[in-house]
């Protein structure tokens, strides 16, 4: 009986409050707004190419044992900018087109775009001081 009542109010959900709707409450950080998946090659277009931000463009996929370490570095990294430099994540596997367009022949390939131009590019996994490195150049600071 003990074991029932514990049950029946563990499942009880709330009726008002953030936790009404969803069973528990989150956020998204604002440096979480600056990294996006690519859709489709439309959106590459509107959200990278056509960025007035310069923006890092992480092409990955879901097997790549490196990239699974580099994403979550990078990400990270990103967001210590402020909003200074945009992360697009395209995954190889969902669009071959665009790895194909930009020639990406191994993954993790970080490229850099400023005004729709690929600046600066790497192949593999890197420290966060190449990193930062990485990002400085991009940004000018």
């Amino acid at each position: 009986m003990a074991q029932r009542l514990a049950l029946q109010r563990l499942l009880a959900l709330p009726t008002r409050g953030p936790l009404a709707s969803h069973g528990r409450a989150f956020g998204t950080s604002p440096g979480r707004r600056n990294t996006f998946n690519v859709q489709d090659g439309s959106d590459f277009q509107d959200r990278v190419v056509n960025s007035p931000k310069p923006v890092v463009v992480d092409f990955h996929a879901q097997w790549c044992g490196p990239c699974k370490i580099l994403g979550p570095r990078l990400e990270k990294l990103v967001a210590k900018q402020e909003g200074k430099v945009l992360m697009a994540k395209v995954d190889i596997d969902d669009h071959t087109d665009l790895a194909i367009e930009y020639e990406v022949s191994a993954v993790p390939t970080v490229l850099a775009m400023k005004n729709g131009d690929v600046v600066d590019k790497f192949v593999g996994i890197k420290d966060e001081d190449q990193l930062e490195a990485f990002l400085k150049k991009l940004i000018g600071a």
